[in-house]
């Protein structure tokens, strides 16, 4: 097994391609460790001194590392980890543990019709990007004109997350959706 890395914008997260399928839909973000406690991948590699954060897409996981220990620690650990838990046959996620995410947050009310356009818009322009860089960036909420989102994986803490807001996703949604003034992180 072959598991390639590549650098995120993030300096504190390393995005992982095991070279197959992690989640067949979805994502799952893991924080801390106890929210990892149904995924056998999320607690091996919270096992790793150092690991403060773990995510996965369909075919990465990304690893966020406390800011003390260096990648060249790190990283071997971490490739051991993934390839043992790939090679063991275990499951990412455990039965009955959380379902991967689809991402946005359901919304109710008088603005249905802009909250489409805007998940429409996240689905097919922005969380492509995004994976990419081995994060994701969901709806949370639309209030009086502000966009409510929330980052996860390599986009949760990133130093260039405030301006890939504004000048990014921001402009793009203000661009197609007049009804949008402003676009917000949202805290976990």
């Amino acid at each position: 097994m072959f598991i390639q890395t590549e650098s995120t914008p993030n300096p504190a997260t390393l995005k992982f391609l095991p070279g197959q399928t992690v989640l067949d839909a979805g994502t799952a973000d893991f924080p801390t460790p106890d929210a990892g406690e149904k995924s056998p991948l999320a607690k091996r590699l919270f096992s790793v001194d150092g690991v403060t954060g773990v995510f996965f897409g369909t075919d990465f996981v990304t690893v966020t590392k406390a800011d003390s220990i260096e990648w060249d620690h790190l990283k071997p650990a971490l490739l051991g980890a993934i390839m043992e838990h790939f090679q063991s046959g275990a499951p990412v996620m455990e039965e009955g543990g959380p379902a991967p995410a689809s991402g946005h947050a359901d919304h109710d009310g008088p603005d249905g019709a802009i909250v489409t356009q805007i998940k429409e818009l996240l689905d097919t322009r922005v969380r492509p990007a995004v994976a990419q860089d081995g994060g994701d960036i969901t709806f949370h909420g639309f209030d009086r004109g502000i966009v409510y989102l929330y980052m996860q994986g390599a986009c949760a803490g990133c130093p260039s997350s405030t301006l890939t807001l504004k000048m990014g996703i921001e402009n793009l949604l203000r661009h197609y959706i007049p009804e949008v003034t402003e676009v917000r992180p949202v805290a976990v």
